[in-house]
């Protein structure tokens, strides 16, 4: 926590005194649009958001697509930066008006930078050569010897905590950085395509409808699949279903607890913004390949149980998963990767030399310019967010390059994926939800429905059916399983078998029952299957009637 504060200490104003501008970008058949209105976002198979500096350099990169090539993509990027410039030229024509001064960066002193490196490096060079330790051990060490320092230089320094603080932090990024340059190779041992080790399983609970597992190292990713009837869907407030989505078949649930990250503390309150990001975005994933016509209500629910780096991305592969698990015939499978970016720039911001790091740990975003999260398809991008930390933006072709090594990263995923399961599954589990439609003929609704509905609540409460209207004759029955359906049934052709009425002789004469008396009538009921009739006082006999006694 300690470090993450220092960083954002270190980064506040890296981007004060430059001029930035945004855009949206959608696309309806294949030709992009700037700023599209809301009903033309429906249409749109994208949904860009960039934000670009005034050397065309992209700062900012948020996106969801309906399966969209890379070289789209590619084309989209670069149309955004065409749109952009011309915005930025009218900002510097109303900030040249302006009188306000730029704020200078903060700068280390470099006599306190030599003196903590010349302390400090050895130590933390032998922690970043050690590939036999893991995300704890390495956090451990680096801590220990932040102490270690903190507690010499005080008792010698007149210099803040705060200070001393982000100087150590600067020092342990710089000798990072310079390894990867030096060594060619990262802290783990892995180069720089390469992705850790990635273990899939399926099927882990059998009352679950669908459940899948995936890890990356030491992220590691529990996601579980619920099926429910379509009533059940989310719904968003009223003023939200009035301008935007109405309803939810597909969500995603995601889930980050303390001890993911070795801590403690509330596991399940209230999701805070972390999760409400990372779930947004693993559901942008992954919906473009549910199919758009749903009989019923999916919910995804993933748990992050180990966290080392892109637990969002191992959410997607582990969805992709459960989802083919579960039997929900998906167009095809998608996976995700975080890729990560260090470079060496000069004193203006241009950047030299730089190296592309694929599937990158935590202390690798940390430390890094870059966190592309990429999801997609072998050959489709469905999501994507850029976390640039550059002070002077990232031109296009590092932005290209970083987007080919998600491709080949994603490629690899998915082979390793399909070797557990690589297409939906295709026989019903036991366990999976029926669905099917009923006819009621208009006459005998009334008997069906009860008041108020009353026999449709009796049947959900008695054997979990859900009975939803679909026009005035047709119904939709949803059950968890066959058993329940055959159970539903049974009470439904009850309720229908009680209105099947006798035939009756016209001419004939009957024994009826008088169930009340009315000042029109009295009402007779001549068999007790059969609803009470009024007759009338017209049609009643004149004569007096003797009582028979019983």
């Amino acid at each position: 926590m300690d470090q993450l504060v220092s960083f954002l200490r270190l980064n506040l104003y890296q981007f004060i005194n430059i001029l930035l501008a945004a855009v949206r970008i959608g696309s309806i058949d294949g030709q992009f649009i700037m700023n599209p209105t809301r009903q033309q976002m429906q249409k749109s198979d994208l949904n860009l958001v960039v934000s670009v500096n005034p050397k065309g350099h992209l700062v900012m990169i948020d996106a969801s697509a309906n399966r969209l090539s890379d070289e789209k993509f590619f084309s989209a990027l670069e149309y955004s930066i065409e749109c952009c410039l011309p915005i930025i030229d009218q900002i510097k024509n109303l900030s040249n008006k302006t009188k306000r001064t730029n704020i200078e960066l903060q700068k280390f002193d470099n006599t306190l930078v030599d003196k903590i490196t010349i302390l400090c490096y050895d130590r933390i060079l032998k922690v970043f050569t050690n590939f036999t330790l893991d995300k704890i051990a390495r956090d451990t060490a680096i801590t220990a010897i932040r102490q270690d320092i903190l507690n010499e230089l005080l008792l010698k320094e007149e210099i803040s905590l705060t200070n001393l603080s982000d100087t150590f932090t600067y020092v342990v990024k710089k000798i990072f950085r310079n390894l990867i340059f030096e060594k060619s190779h990262r802290c783990d041992g892995r180069s720089f395509d390469q992705l850790r080790s990635i273990n899939c399983k399926i099927n882990l609970y059998q009352p679950l409808h669908g459940s899948a597992l995936f890890q990356r190292g030491q992220t590691q990713v529990l996601c579980t699949v619920a099926f429910d009837a379509l009533d059940s869907q989310y719904r968003n407030n009223d003023f939200v279903w009035r301008t935007g989505y109405k309803r939810k078949p597909f969500i995603l649930h995601y889930e980050f607890p303390p001890y993911a990250t070795n801590e403690i503390g509330r596991a399940y309150g209230r999701a805070d913004r972390r999760e409400l990001g990372h779930g947004a975005l693993a559901e942008k994933a992954v919906e473009p390949i549910v199919p758009n016509e749903l009989p019923f209500m999916i919910r995804l629910t993933s748990e992050v149980l180990e966290s080392n780096g892109s637990s969002s991305m191992a959410t997607v592969c582990a969805a992709s998963l459960a989802l083919m698990e579960a039997g929900v015939q998906i167009h095809e499978p998608v996976a995700g990767v975080a890729i990560g970016l260090v470079s060496k720039c000069v004193d203006d911001g241009t950047v030299t030399d730089y190296r592309i790091l694929t599937d990158i740990l935590g202390i690798e975003d940390y430390m890094g310019d870059t966190d592309f999260k990429v999801a997609g398809t072998r050959n489709s991008i469905t999501a994507l967010q850029a976390d640039i930390k550059h002070m002077e933006g990232l031109p296009l072709n590092i932005v290209k390059d970083a987007l080919r090594a998600a491709r080949d990263a994603r490629c690899k995923i998915i082979d390793i994926m399909n070797k557990t399961i690589s297409e939906p599954r295709k026989t019903k589990k036991q366990n999976t939800p029926e669905l099917e439609t009923l006819t009621i003929p208009s006459h005998k609704r009334g008997r069906f429905l009860g008041i108020g509905g009353l026999n449709l609540k009796k049947i959900l409460t008695q054997t979990g059916v859900t009975i939803l209207p679909i026009d005035e004759i047709t119904y939709s029955i949803f059950a968890p399983n066959k058993d329940a359906l055959n159970e539903a049934k049974q009470i439904i052709d009850k309720l229908l078998e009680e209105m099947k009425e006798p035939e009756l002789e016209f001419g004939g004469i009957y024994t009826a029952k008088i169930v009340e008396i009315r000042p029109n009538g009295v009402l007779i009921q001549l068999y007790p299957t059969m609803p009470p009739v009024l007759l009338p006082n017209s049609q009643l006999d004149r004569r007096k009637v003797r009582h028979t006694l019983y």
